[in-house]
């Protein structure tokens, strides 16, 4: 049996923009994406803590320590610049795996600089 966990979450995150323009996704600051173990193109959930919409795309690398949070496309929708949202990802896990695993949580301040993070191998 696999499971489906938690893999990273992105918490306290503004977002900086929103360009309708754009083809979809969402772009990160690269040293986030880092912290959160979170590669180019890989899959990831928002969760806009402002007005409760949820989302799935994909993470584009942005300009390191920019604090860049974009959505981009369709997204530009349903979240606007201003919002604070969650950004997750998800593993699966065999039952072994997954009894054994924690998840890589990156806070951020108001200017979506770093303040802490949680590494998987912390535990």
């Amino acid at each position: 049996m696999q499971r489906s966990m938690l893999k990273s979450k992105i918490q306290n995150a503004i977002v900086t923009d929103a360009n309708i323009e754009y083809e979809g996704s969402m772009t990160i600051a690269e040293d986030i994406m880092e912290a959160a173990d979170i590669i180019e193109n890989e899959k990831i959930q928002v969760v806009n803590v402002t007005n409760g919409s949820r989302l799935e795309t994909y993470a584009i690398k942005g300009r390191r320590e920019s604090g860049n949070m974009i959505l981009n496309g369709a997204a530009a929708k349903l979240m606007h610049k201003g919002d604070k949202v969650i950004v997750l990802t998800y593993v699966s896990l065999s039952e072994e795996e997954a009894r054994k695993h924690f998840p890589r949580i990156v806070r951020l301040n108001g200017k979506n600089n770093i303040t802490s993070f949680i590494a998987s191998d912390a535990v």
